[in-house]
């Protein structure tokens, strides 16, 4: 048997840790924002190279403050990809903007910069790259077009703690970087979680406000506001396990480099390999016949997951957007081939050479 994901593995790692960081929170009956929270942002920060971090409830909250901070609303336009969860969309339309899609790059499966500059109108206002499964968009490019053409960029990092483009670290490139700690992440709460980068005080300090109700005192509401503040024990949880990230991340970076040995003579696709550091939040193949593969996969016990079926241009839920079938056919030949494969560090050898030889058995016979 090799779970997909085994949380109560790491779990086993930290728990006297854990256990002491949550029981102090109790103790103190700071549930709420408070001193593990802001000891936390302080870490978070320094670990991206960033000047400020504003932890919040969810990744969600962090895209979607992030845009409130930057003024963006009915009108505007924000570029981004459509092979991302469907948070990363939702979130432009929450603030009355428009989403405009381009197509990915066929060989990184992040957003093709050469697509960007077609797709700016005077309405763009930012650029929203998303950094998938823990690769880094080609942030050099973007950078460039966005500073170019004055617009603003927030990276959706949710799925990329600690990975580097040029030796810089995600979520450093553009205005805001925003970062999701759903329990399955790299860096994962015990519950829900995220938060925003940034080195610009003021927009550090405004997002900050709209995750309190809108207060800079209590009671004192000066803007609309939101409930999207980080729990206290999330941010204890956080400050344990961000201090074993890094070896996290290298036992993965580890585990890809032996899925990509192993993997040479089956008929798939594995993940670029380039200079920078792939931090395999996710490690995908692309497949043919995926449901046959994953269903055979499953009844010899090795879990699988498919990141993401259907492209967020295609979901129902964005139907107003007018998008439709071949509008973007990377995004929509990648959705139709993505298999994610176990993937955490505690993952052992032996278990990778079992599911790569089931899946060489079903896929090469």
């Amino acid at each position: 048997m090799v779970p997909f994901l085994d949380l109560k593995a790491q779990y086993a790692e930290i728990k006297e840790e854990v256990n002491a960081a949550v029981m102090d929170v109790i103790e103190s009956c700071q549930f709420v924002l408070g001193d593990e929270v802001r000891a936390f942002e302080d870490d978070f920060a320094a670990y991206c190279n960033s000047d400020h971090c504003v932890a919040l409830n969810s990744g969600t909250s962090a895209l979607h403050l992030a845009l409130l901070a930057l003024d963006i609303g009915p009108g505007d336009e924000v570029i981004t990809v459509s092979s991302t969860f469907i948070a990363t969309v939702a979130v432009i339309k929450y603030v009355g903007a428009t989403p405009v899609f381009v197509d990915v790059d066929k060989d990184s499966w992040t957003m093709d910069a050469k697509l960007i500059e077609e797709a700016i109108t005077p309405k763009t206002k930012v650029i929203m790259p998303v950094h998938l499964h823990g690769r880094v968009a080609n942030m050099r490019a973007i950078c460039a077009i966005a500073k170019k053409h004055g617009i603003q960029i927030i990276e959706d990092a949710a799925q990329a703690h600690g990975a580097q483009h040029n030796e810089k670290r995600a979520g450093s490139f553009g205005t805001i970087g925003c970062f999701s700690y759903y329990p399955g992440k790299n860096l994962g709460a015990y519950g829900e979680g995220g938060a925003a980068v940034t080195n610009d005080a003021k927009l550090a300090h405004k997002m900050r406000v709209l995750r309190d109700w809108g207060q800079e005192e209590k009671y004192h509401h000066i803007i609309q506001g939101y409930n999207a503040r980080m729990d206290g024990i999330q941010g204890a949880v956080l400050r344990v396990k961000l201090r074993y990230l890094d070896k996290w991340t290298e036992a993965r970076r580890a585990h890809a480099a032996l899925y990509d040995e192993l993997l040479s003579d089956v008929d798939c696709t594995v993940p670029l390999v380039t200079n920078d550091r792939h931090v395999y939040h996710i490690y995908s193949v692309l497949v043919g016949e995926r449901e046959r593969v994953q269903q055979a996969l499953s009844i010899v016990g090795i879990g699988t997951n498919i990141h993401y079926p259907i492209p967020a241009h295609l979901q129902g839920a964005h139907a107003d957007l007018g998008y439709k079938n071949g509008d973007f056919p990377i995004t929509e030949n990648l959705s139709t081939k993505f298999l994610s494969l176990p993937m955490f560090a505690e993952l052992s050898d032996d278990q990778i050479s079992e599911t790569v030889y089931g899946l060489r058995k079903v896929i090469n016979g």
